[in-house]
Formats: C-alpha cells, sequence, structure tokens
C-alpha cells in the first residue's frame, strides 16, 4: 500500500496521516529536485550528465572525498555512489587516487569539468533562493521552521537507526 492511499485511508488517525503527508511531501521534493537540475541541463544542451551525478559534484564541491563518506553523510546510496563515481571518472568530471595510508580506498576530486558542472548547479540553487525570497514565498526568515522541523525528523530517524545497531 502506498503512502498516498494510506493517506486516504486516515490510519492511524490525525498524527499518522500528518507524518505520512510530510513523507510524501519530502519524496515527492526530492524527485522535483532532480527535474528540476535535469530541465536546467536540458536547457543548456548538456545531456552527457544526469541530475544524481550533477548534484553529486554539487555536494562534493572542493572537498576530496571517498565513496564511503558520501555514503556515511547520508547523500546517496551505496551501490548508487560507486557506479556514478566511476561514470564521473570516466567522463572526465572527477580524478581519483589512491589513499596512501590504506591502498584499498579511493579519493575522488573534481576536475575544471566537474567543477563547471557544480558552479551551473550552485547558480541555478542562487537563482531559486533569490527567486523565493523576492517572491517572499519562503525566502528569508519563513524558511528557518521549515529547516528546523526537517532537521528534527532527521535527528529522529538517525535515531531510529542508532537503535536497531
Amino acid at each position: 500500500m502506498s503512502m498516498h492511499q494510506v493517506l486516504k485511508q486516515d490510519a492511524g488517525g490525525e498524527s499518522t496521516r500528518l507524518y505520512l503527508e510530510s513523507l510524501s511531501l519530502v519524496e515527492r521534493l526530492h524527485r522535483l529536485l532532480l527535474d528540476v537540475i535535469k530541465d536546467e541541463f536540458e536547457r543548456l544542451g548538456m545531456l552527457e550528465i544526469n541530475a544524481v551525478q550533477a548534484l553529486l559534484l554539487f555536494n562534493i564541491a572542493d572537498n576530496e572525498v571517498t565513496a564511503g563518506e558520501l555514503r556515511s553523510r547520508g547523500y546517496y546510496q551505496g551501490s548508487n555512489v560507486s557506479y556514478n563515481l566511476k561514470k564521473l571518472v570516466d567522463m572526465g568530471f572527477m580524478q581519483h587516487q589512491r589513499c596512501e595510508i590504506d591502498r584499498r580506498s579511493v579519493r575522488v576530486r573534481l576536475t575544471e569539468k566537474g567543477i563547471e558542472i557544480h558552479r551551473i548547479v550552485a547558480d541555478l540553487f542562487a537563482r531559486h533562493a533569490d527567486a523565493l525570497n523576492e517572491d517572499d514565498v519562503i525566502g528569508g526568515q519563513r524558511i528557518l521552521p521549515v529547516n528546523e522541523g526537517l532537521a528534527r525528523i532527521e535527528r529522529f530517524w538517525s535515531e531510529q537507526i542508532r537503535y536497531i545497531y
């Protein structure tokens, strides 16, 4: 049964309905974020990179990281990280180097080509932030309670995961 079906049934009362509505919104927002990034690259005629890869490059920025670090930060699922990092290296957006201390570990960083993708996504996000702020939709101080609520959900989920282990 999907979250949408459960929402219609109002299973578990008002608090369950509101929680499931939040989950559904987070899921849809993530998909829409990827669509927004994809549309920007299509508009620019840059079709060799997908939205997940562009977001990965954006999040790495000027850091040098391992796939494990990206997973531990919670940005990406395991197999997707390795696959996308390999593709980004193959396409010239990233370069990799074996760690001197742990030869099994590979550190990656952006190339000039990857830095350009990072800049495009950063510019896109800056334009969106400015537009939201100008329209007074959720910009400025109005976004603070949204961020605080999402951070509380993140902490709650993190605690739930810790209790399993």
